[in-house]
C-alpha cells in the first residue's frame, strides 16, 4: 500500500484518483532528485495494477502477486556483457525493469521492452516496465522508445523514473504524464532511520538533515567519512574567520586538493558549502536547530559572529564558479590553493 512509502502525500493521492478512475496512462514520467523513492513508487503501483485482492484501489500486500513484485530483487549487473544490456525481470512475470549500464541505456534492452509491451499480461492485470534513470538513454534507446509509446497496449504501463526530465526528448515526455516527487522532510528520514534501521537519535538527526531530502542517501552516507571532512572544511572556515591562520589555510588547501576523484571533491565542496551557509543563517539570527550541522552550533556560531552577508555570498559564489569547471580535468591542488586566497581576500 503507498501508505508504507515515506513522503510525498500529494503523489500518492494522484496515484490512487488514477487507479480509482480507471483511465491509468499508459505511460508515466516520475521526476524527482535521486535517492526519494520514485522507483519504490513504481513497484507499488505495479502491485496495485496486478494485485488479485485490491484493498480499494491499491494493493493489498499478501497475494501471491503482491509478495512476488515485493521481493523483487533486480541484481547488480553481471561480467557478461549481454546480461547488461537485457532487461531485468521482477519475480512476477508481467514487471520487468531497464536500468543504466555504465551510465547508458542502449537501444538492445528497449527494443526487447518495444517486444514485449505488444504480448498481454502474462498472469495478472497488467504489465509494466520501468525504465530507471530514463535519462541515460542514447539515441537510438530513444527512438525505440519512442515507438513503444506511439503503439501503446491497453494493458501495457511505462513508468519512466528520471533527475533530469529536460534530458529526454520532447516527444517522449510530450507522451507521458508527468508525477513530480518532493524531497522528503527530515523529519520522515529521520524517524524512518530510527525505526527501521535502528540508527541513534543523534546520527539519525545529522543523517536526515544532510541528506537533502533523500533518504536513500542518508542510508548511504558514511557519517564517519562525513565528520572527517567536515572537520577539515571547518577548520577552512575557522582559518578564515576566527584565527586568521595563513599556515592552516594552506594546509587546509593542500589536504582540500589531494581528493582521490572528482565525486570526492565536488563531496568536500558541497560541505564547506553546507557549513558557509549554517554560519549565514546563525549570523541573520536564524534558530539553531534549523540549521544542517545543529551539533556544531557553537562553533559555527563564533565563525558566524566574524561574518557578514556580504562575504557569504561572496564565498559561495566562490565555490559554485570552482564546481562549474568541474566538468574538465582541473589541477585540483592548483584550483584548491586559489579558491582559499580568493576567500581570504573577500
Amino acid at each position: 500500500m503507498f501508505s508504507r512509502l515515506i513522503g510525498n502525500e500529494e503523489v500518492k493521492d494522484a496515484l490512487r484518483h488514477l487507479l480509482a478512475s480507471g483511465r491509468m496512462p499508459g505511460s508515466l514520467l516520475f521526476t524527482g532528485e535521486a535517492g526519494i523513492g520514485k522507483k519504490l513508487f513504481a513497484l507499488e503501483l505495479a502491485k496495485a495494477l496486478n494485485c488479485r485482492n485490491r484493498v480499494g484501489v491499491e494493493a493489498c500486500d499478501e497475494c501471491s502477486s503482491c509478495r512476488r513484485i515485493e521481493n523483487s530483487i533486480f541484481p547488480p549487473f553481471s561480467d557478461a556483457k549481454d546480461n547488461n544490456e537485457r532487461m531485468i525481470w521482477s519475480e512476477h512475470g508481467d514487471v520487468a525493469m531497464v536500468r543504466p549500464y555504465k551510465q547508458i541505456i542502449r537501444v538492445k534492452p528497449m527494443r526487447e521492452l518495444e517486444g514485449e509491451a505488444n504480448f498481454r499480461p502474462f498472469e495478472g492485470a497488467a504489465r509494466v516496465f520501468i525504465v530507471e534513470d530514463a535519462e541515460y538513454m542514447n539515441d537510438s534507446a530513444s527512438a525505440a522508445l519512442l515507438k513503444t509509446l506511439e503503439e501503446p497496449q491497453p494493458t501495457t504501463h511505462l513508468i519512466l523514473t528520471t533527475t533530469n526530465p529536460t534530458a529526454l526528448l520532447a516527444t517522449i515526455r510530450s507522451r507521458c504524464q508527468v508525477i513530480r516527487f518532493a524531497p522528503v522532510a527530515a523529519e520522515q528520514i529521520e524517524k524512518f532511520l530510527i525505526e527501521e534501521k535502528a540508527i541513534s537519535a543523534t546520527d539519525a538527526a545529522l543523517l536526515a538533515r544532510t541528506s537533502q531530502g533523500s533518504f536513500g542517501r542518508a542510508c548511504a552516507s558514511d557519517l564517519d567519512d562525513y565528520r572527517e571532512r567536515r572537520e577539515a572544511m571547518l577548520a577552512i572556515l575557522k582559518a578564515l574567520t576566527i584565527t586568521g591562520n595563513r599556515v592552516q589555510l594552506l594546509r587546509s588547501a593542500e589536504g582540500l586538493g589531494a581528493a582521490s576523484d572528482r565525486a570526492d571533491y565536488e563531496e568536500s565542496l558541497a560541505v564547506l558549502e553546507a557549513l558557509i551557509r549554517d554560519a549565514w543563517a546563525l549570523h541573520l539570527g536564524r534558530p539553531a536547530e534549523t540549521i544542517v550541522n545543529s551539533d556544531l552550533v557553537n562553533d559555527l556560531g563564533k565563525i558566524a559572529a566574524e561574518l557578514n552577508s556580504q562575504k557569504a555570498a561572496s564565498w559561495l559564489s566562490e565555490i559554485e564558479e570552482l564546481r562549474g569547471t568541474l566538468e574538465v580535468n582541473i589541477n585540483k591542488k592548483i584550483a584548491s590553493d586559489a579558491l582559499l586566497m580568493r576567500m581570504a581576500a573577500a
